[in-house]
C-alpha cells in the first residue's frame, strides 16, 4: 500500500471559508470535489488533504492532538496571519502554542476534528 491522503472534518456552515483559506492563502489546488468532500494538494506535496463536511456536534474533545501541520520559519506569525484572514471573513480564530517552536490555529466553529499547526523546520529534520 502507498500513502495517499488524510481526511479531516469541517462544519458545513464554514466549509467554503476553510477551503478558501487552504487554496487562497496556503496555495492548495482543488483536485476533486463531491457533494460532501474536497481533495486538495499543495504544490510539491505527495500526500493530499481531504476535507469533509461534518456535523459540528460530532466534535472531538481533544482535537488539538490532531493537526494539519506545516513547516515555517515564522510559525506563530504565519498562523496569526491565517487567523486574521478567517476573522476578516467572520470566523473567530485563535493561535496558541504547544511549545516555543510549535503553534496551532483553531477556528472552533469550523474545525471539527483538527487544528492547523505550524512548526519550525528543524522539528522535521529526522536525519533519514
Amino acid at each position: 500500500m502507498r500513502f495517499n491522503h488524510v481526511a479531516n472534518r469541517v462544519n458545513p456552515d464554514h466549509f467554503e471559508t476553510v477551503i478558501a483559506l487552504f487554496t487562497g492563502h496556503l496555495g492548495f489546488t482543488e483536485l476533486r470535489r463531491t457533494e460532501r468532500a474536497i481533495w486538495l494538494r499543495q504544490p510539491g506535496a505527495t500526500v493530499d488533504l481531504q476535507l469533509s463536511s461534518s456535523d459540528p456536534g460530532h466534535r472531538d474533545g481533544d482535537k488539538h492532538r490532531s493537526q494539519v501541520s506545516f513547516l515555517s520559519e515564522t510559525p506563530e506569525a504565519d498562523l496569526q496571519h491565517l487567523a486574521a484572514c478567517l476573522e476578516a471573513r467572520g470566523l473567530p480564530a485563535s493561535v496558541a502554542a504547544y511549545s516555543e517552536r510549535e503553534f496551532y490555529l483553531d477556528a472552533p466553529a469550523a474545525f471539527v476534528d483538527f487544528v492547523v499547526e505550524a512548526m519550525l523546520p528543524e522539528l522535521a529534520d529526522y536525519g533519514i
